[in-house]
């Protein structure tokens, strides 16, 4: 059935196509922990807390992919790099749940992906009743910069890969190796657009005057959050959303990000905000 095509993320790959409507969600960024159903469950079902009263700041990673659920795209979730928002806000609730915990910092290393999933993390974290710092390492672009965006500063490595305000729905037509290959797409539905989108078959026009609408719609969403989750006028999100993403420096210009540099250097915003040390500010892993 036809694949609905919609990223936030960096770059696309073909991962899905459902019944119904399809969605296809991805993005390259390097190899790190893989969050599978099962300890996304486990986190979900843990009455304990988040630390051991040895650290008083939460870090919980968003890395590779932002899918919508856990295992959404893979059956073997251990060679597939992903973050889903049920993880996410399982391990803030844990934090928020526990009087040790004084504050979150989320370590992005993601271009995106979901743009539900990205929306979220980020009320999630706008609304949590910790102080959250987003700190960008690699690359926070896409959906994981509209993550970013919920929390209360963003601190990115002034090489670090940030921006990539747009959407996409590209994808690779595949009916002219089809032609090739000898065999025919038969369109068989109970409306006209049931199947657009399909790769195995040319996009008409009216199709594509479709996916376009959409792009412009899900644009305009996402600059609309931007723009009030970083309190920043809207003309300047939309000058700025032409999909490309920016070096760390440039962010900071641009008032994307809050400040250039790494994990003391959010440790030591964190000591100004709790009236601490920061030799004091330990941070935990779960």
């Amino acid at each position: 059935m036809p694949p609905r095509l919609v990223n936030i993320g960096v770059s696309v790959l073909v991962l899905a196509a459902l019944v119904g409507v399809g969605v296809w969600f991805a993005n390259t960024t390097e190899s790190t922990k893989t969050h599978s159903s099962e300890y996304t469950m486990n986190a979900k079902n843990s009455d304990a807390p988040f630390g051991d009263g040895s650290c008083n700041v939460a870090v919980i990673p968003i890395s590779g992919e932002i899918v919508p659920y856990a295992g959404a795209y893979d059956s073997d979730p251990e060679s597939f790099d992903y973050t889903d928002p049920d993880y996410v806000t399982s391990l803030l609730h844990d934090a928020e749940d526990d009087s040790d915990i004084k504050g979150v910092l989320v370590r992005i290393d993601s271009g995106g992906g979901s743009p539900v999933a990205s929306e979220i993390m980020a009320n999630a974290f706008k609304h949590s009743s910790l102080p959250v710092v987003a700190l960008i390492r690699e690359i926070g672009a896409s959906g994981a910069y509209l993550a970013a965006t919920g929390a209360k500063t963003i601190i990115a490595s002034p090489f670090s890969d940030v921006g990539s305000i747009g959407i996409t729905m590209s994808y690779v037509d595949n009916s002219a190796k089809n032609t090739k290959d000898g065999l025919q797409y038969e369109s068989l539905t109970s409306a006209k657009f049931k199947d657009y989108g399909n790769p195995d078959k040319p996009l008409t026009d009216d199709e594509r005057t479709l996916f376009k609408r959409d792009l412009a719609i899900l644009h305009e969403q996402f600059v609309k959050e931007v723009s009030e989750n970083r309190h920043l006028p809207i003309n300047t999100v939309e000058a700025l959303a032409d999909g490309s993403s920016m070096p760390g420096g440039m962010a900071l210009k641009n008032s994307l990000i809050d400040q250039l540099g790494d994990e003391e250097t959010a440790r030591e915003w964190f000591a100004k905000q709790l009236n601490m040390s920061p030799e004091d500010i330990v941070f935990c892993d779960k």
